[in-house]
């Protein structure tokens, strides 16, 4: 493996672990000083889309700053990355999420081995997953190349969709997988993750494929 893979490696793991740093240790948060559950709501999701801003300005230059394996998929299936160095985002991305939940457990005193409490399931919220997933990947595809402006908009896109999906859009499936792991507030019930990734990879598949008919004059670089 290349130097140059090993850094974009790097780059995903280290930015999903903050990503999930961000999102469960804002949950943990706001969860213990406030008994609102829409209050807790909206400050896990400032936290959320700020941190995802700032992970894009700082890991696209390296890696293109996926940290989502459905954008990997995305990008692999309209050529930009080998099949080869996409599992290899998508394995690093899990493991990166699993340790970012771990330590905001650590950071909050938490046990760091739980399962996610939360029921997360039914039709509406797998309706909301795939279209928060079809959404963020239009806007990723949209605003490319510019990483400012792709900073920007995904990290206000989701923001936006914390509130108008039923499933407060995790719209990422090794975000779901590693808030299987958590029984915080931003936490999601194993047997409900599966469901979660299947409606994330069919939104984010059906935005691929559109996105080239919206998008012609957009560059393919990222």
């Amino acid at each position: 493996m290349t130097g140059g893979a090993v850094r974009r490696l790097g780059a995903e793991a280290l930015g999903t672990a903050f990503l999930l740093m961000g999102v469960v240790g804002s949950g943990i948060m706001a969860e213990r000083l406030t008994d609102d559950g829409a209050l807790a709501l909206l400050c896990n999701t400032i936290a959320t889309g700020a941190i995802l801003g700032v992970l894009i300005l700082l890991f696209a230059p390296v890696s293109g700053a996926h940290i989502n394996p459905a954008v990997t998929l995305v990008m692999a299936l309209r050529g930009v990355l080998s099949p080869r160095l996409a599992s290899a985002y998508v394995a690093v991305q899990i493991v990166g999420a699993v340790a970012g939940v771990w330590l905001a457990h650590l950071m909050f005193e938490a046990p760091v081995l739980a399962l996610g409490l939360k029921a997360r399931t039914g039709w509406g919220q797998w309706l909301g997953e795939g279209i928060a997933s079809f959404g963020l990947v239009l806007v990723v595809l949209g605003c490319a190349p510019s990483r400012r402006e792709t900073a920007a908009a995904v990290g206000l896109y989701i923001s936006a969709a914390y509130w108008f999906t039923a499933s407060t859009s995790f719209a990422n499936p090794a975000v779901t997988l590693a808030r299987a792991l958590t029984p915080s507030f931003a936490g999601i019930r194993p047997e409900d993750a599966p469901a979660f990734v299947l409606a994330q990879l069919a939104g984010a598949i059906l935005a691929g494929g559109i996105a080239p008919l919206l998008f012609a004059h957009r560059s393919e670089k990222h």
